[in-house]
C-alpha cells in the first residue's frame, strides 16, 4: 500500500503460487503436473506458470476447486490456514483500544462490518491487519481525510497532482508562511516542483 507503484492483487496471488511451486521444487519433490484454480484469465496464467517452470504441466480451471479433488483438498488446507492466522493474529497497535471480534474478514460478514466501523480513524484509515487496497475499505474511507497516492488510478498522468483538489494545511490548524512564500515566487526563482506537485508548504507555528 505504501510502496510507489501498486501491486494488482491478482499479481500477489501469483506470485505466491510460484513461490509455493519453487518451495516444493527447492526441496527436491519431483513436480510434474499442477492444477490450479484460475486468478485472472487462465490461458494468460498459465503460460505466466508454464514461462517460469517449463518442466511442469499446467492445469488452469475456472471453479477448479469443484473440477479436481486435487484442488479442493488445497482450497479446505488454505482457508483453515487463513482462519487460523485471523485467530492468532498479534495487533501491532497498541495505543488504541483494539478487540479481536473481527469475525470471518469476509465483506459480508456483520460482524466483521461492525469491526471496521468501530476501528475506523479518520486519518489513519484502520489498524494495519486489514488491506487498505479492499475495495469495503474505500467504501468505509470515503468522508474522511484524503491521501493522494502517487499510483492511484484516477491520477492524471504527467503533473504528479490529484485529480481532486487537496486540502491545505490552514484547515488543520496549521499557519503558513505565506508572506515568504510569496516573496520567493515573486523573485522569479519560484518554488521547487516537486514541492509544488505535493503541495508542501512552509509552516511558522505547530
Amino acid at each position: 500500500m505504501l510502496a510507489k507503484n501498486k501491486t494488482n492483487l491478482n499479481e500477489i496471488s501469483h506470485n505466491s503460487a510460484m513461490g509455493l511451486i519453487k518451495r516444493v521444487l527447492d526441496m527436491g519433490v519431483l513436480l510434474t503436473e499442477a492444477y490450479l484454480d484460475t486468478v485472472g484469465d487462465p490461458d494468460k496464467y498459465r503460460i505466466k506458470l508454464s514461462e517460469r517452470f517449463p518442466s511442469i504441466k499446467f492445469v488452469v480451471s475456472k471453479k477448479a476447486d469443484s473440477l479436481f479433488p486435487i484442488v479442493s483438498g488445497a482450497s479446505i488446507v488454505a482457508k483453515v490456514t487463513r482462519d487460523r492466522a485471523l485467530k492468532e493474529w498479534l495487533v501491532e497497535e497498541t495505543g488504541e483500544d483494539i478487540n479481536r471480534n473481527f469475525g470471518s474478514g469476509y465483506p459480508g460478514d456483520p460482524e466483521t462490518k461492525a469491526w471496521l466501523v468501530q476501528h475506523k480513524h479518520s486519518v489513519f484509515g484502520f489498524p494495519s491487519l486489514v488491506r487498505f487496497s479492499w475495495g469495503t475499505c474505500t467504501t468505509h474511507l470515503k468522508g474522511e481525510v484524503e491521501v493522494a497516492w502517487e499510483a492511484d488510478e484516477n491520477e492524471e498522468s504527467g503533473n504528479g497532482s490529484s485529480s481532486k483538489r487537496q486540502a491545505k494545511l490552514s484547515s488543520f490548524g496549521f499557519k503558513t508562511c505565506e508572506k515568504r512564500s510569496e516573496e520567493i515566487e515573486s523573485s522569479g526563482k519560484g518554488r521547487c516542483k516537486f514541492l509544488q506537485a505535493r503541495k508542501i508548504q512552509q509552516l511558522t507555528q505547530f
